[in-house]
């Protein structure tokens, strides 16, 4: 396994535990060099090192790397592609966003649209939503049966499996903010002026399903964290902190591979 130190121990889901998100302290702080001050401070340089072994990555052109961000409604999975991977090279980049499947898709089994998108080598995928959608939203809403759902975590870490096989490092990450904040995030979208844009009537019926995505969650934690595809749980009230957090995550993995520049051929 390729996590180590305490701020990363005490974020991942070890493969096989028991989830409790309500003791997870979406507020807390852990491993953070200081304050938000010095917190963003020490971002500004782990940034510069980060696009640096992307850009590494990108020119050894051998490996790639997928990222999953999946999240409550509000708390931050656009913000932090937008803070985290800014600087990166977009010729290796990739942003994928899963919506509400097309008729063509849901024609289709539910990874038919997920694979498409996988890096190609040497590139790096962001997945806005992701596969987990499909054991999330479906059985918050009993769009599918239960017996659908369970088998579904055993295709998806068969998938991850094969990624990972294949030459993918995945680095999976559930934005974790509380039911007070996303009030506070609700309102101000639908108070502020520059934020309206985002505001949207679904997302106050979602909320009224809170404790029901909390359940979604814990179980896809617990039956989806593995070896090879780790889950980590970001606390993610303080948006300086989760930016700080998921950059300290990418660089440890990253500097694990050690991508090279290939030798230029004479």
């Amino acid at each position: 396994m390729w996590w180590d130190g305490d701020m990363v121990t005490s974020l991942v889901v070890h493969p096989g535990s028991s989830v409790d998100l309500s003791k997870r302290d979406p507020g807390s702080t852990p491993g953070a060099p200081g304050g938000r001050e010095a917190t963003e401070a020490e971002f500004a340089t782990q940034h510069a090192r980060l696009a640096d072994l992307q850009e590494r990555l990108w020119a050894e052109g051998t490996r790639e790397l997928l990222v999953v961000l999946q999240a409550i409604d509000t708390a931050g999975k656009d913000g932090t592609i937008r803070h985290v991977f800014r600087g990166f090279n977009p010729t290796g980049t990739r942003v994928a966003a899963f919506r509400v499947p097309t008729e063509l898709e849901a024609a289709h089994d539910f990874l038919w649209r997920v694979h498409a998108q996988v890096p190609r080598a040497g590139e790096v995928v962001i997945f806005n939503r992701s596969h987990y959608e499909d054991v999330l939203v479906t059985r918050v809403h009993g769009l599918v049966p239960a017996h659908v759902i369970r088998a579904r975590y055993d295709q998806i870490n068969a998938f991850e499996r094969l990624l990972h096989d294949e030459g993918t490092r995945l680095v999976k990450l559930l934005l974790h903010i509380s039911y007070d904040e996303q009030a506070r995030r609700i309102e101000e979208r639908r108070t502020d002026p520059l934020k309206a844009w985002k505001y949207k009537e679904a997302d106050l019926r979602e909320r009224s399903y809170w404790d029901d995505y909390q359940a979604a969650f814990t179980a896809m934690l617990e039956n989806t964290s593995t070896a090879h595809a780790p889950w980590h749980v970001i606390p993610a009230n303080h948006k300086w902190y989760r930016n700080w957090a998921v950059t300290e995550i990418l660089l440890r993995l990253l500097d694990e591979m050690n991508p090279q520049y290939p030798q230029a051929s004479l």
